[in-house]
């Protein structure tokens, strides 16, 4: 116990959008190059991610769903001789690349790698830097940069595989996760807080949430010091009544204040604040258990510096 695991592969290097794209390989190359120029990378847990299966997938989405994507994968393979085209567009901001669905079914199987090595005791936390990412994976769509929702995978198969009774999820992007409650609205063993900027894409997550949604929408550019206040006055209370056996996160960092696919006013420092927030409750209610998957974030600076926070409070450096 008090290990932190650090799950990632380089088959998520191989799912590309294209030039420009804000959602880029590189993002994972700034993390590995920040946790190894500060030493923080060699105080992990380095461990193998396996891909997910269908069964595992299909907690959190319909079989359809996943055989679709199957179908557009197979058909840029079987045109690919005859110089056919080299991606699917899913949506204007979603590319499906002939690699896309193995580095999507091996972000979620980082999921359930880390979810068992910490209910299993083996570690005491872990951080998954994955791509693509997966809270706007909705149950029967893709979409925004995201293809399976890793974060839903993952709780559902802690409560069905593993007769977890009660799991909170944690969303600090700057985006609301639409996909996440699209798959467990209404699901009296999951408990859902997250804060957003907002009016903001997906304009979700505002009209009647479920009740086991506590979803903050946030106006732009607030500053970190608010968004702590209202950490304190509305999760924290919700997360304390619910008192999850284990808690995952949706741990974007969009919501830096140099990020320009949002304008929230945050910082490095804000979001290892609300990492230990995220451990008090862990350590009060999970036996510590907490499994952070990697979403959002597209300043690479930005983006390594606060996964450096972020990770330095899960293993206590």
């Amino acid at each position: 116990m008090g290990k932190t695991g650090y799950f990632t592969h380089r088959d998520f290097w191989k799912h590309d959008m294209g030039g420009g794209h804000p959602e880029c390989p590189g993002r994972l190359d700034a993390i590995e190059d920040r946790l190894l120029l500060t030493g923080v990378g060699d105080a992990l847990e380095h461990r193998e991610v396996p891909l997910a299966t269908l069964e595992q997938l299909t907690r959190a989405h319909s079989t359809e769903h996943v055989e679709y994507l199957e179908s557009l994968h197979q058909r840029l393979v079987a045109d690919e001789p005859a110089g056919g085209p080299d991606h699917a567009q899913v949506d204007p901001d979603t590319t499906l690349t002939r690699f896309t669905l193995l580095a999507a079914r091996r972000a979620a199987g980082a999921a359930i790698a880390a979810t068992d090595a910490v209910i299993a005791g083996d570690l005491e936390n872990a951080f998954c830097s994955v791509r693509p990412p997966g809270h706007h994976a909705c149950r029967e769509q893709a979409m925004g940069f995201c293809f399976f929702n890793n974060v839903a995978i993952a709780a559902r198969h802690a409560i069905e595989a593993h007769g977890i009774e009660r799991v909170a999820i944690v969303d600090f992007d700057v985006h609301h996760g639409n996909g996440t409650e699209d798959i467990l609205s209404n699901d009296p063993r999951v408990l859902m807080v997250g804060f957003f900027q907002h009016p903001f894409y997906p304009y979700s997550g505002t009209i009647h949430p479920a009740p086991n949604m506590l979803n903050l929408p946030i106006p732009a550019y607030t500053r970190g010091m608010d968004v702590r206040e209202m950490i304190e006055a509305t999760w924290m209370p919700r997360l304390e009544e619910f008192k999850p056996q284990m808690i995952f996160v949706s741990a974007g960092f969009d919501a830096h204040r140099e990020d320009d696919l949002g304008q929230l006013g945050l910082n490095e420092n804000d979001f290892a604040w609300i990492t230990g927030r995220i451990h008090d409750v862990a350590r009060r209610h999970s036996k510590g258990r907490i499994v952070s998957m990697l979403e959002g974030g597209y300043n690479l600076d930005a983006l390594a510096r606060s996964v450096e926070a972020h990770i330095r409070v899960l293993a206590a450096l």
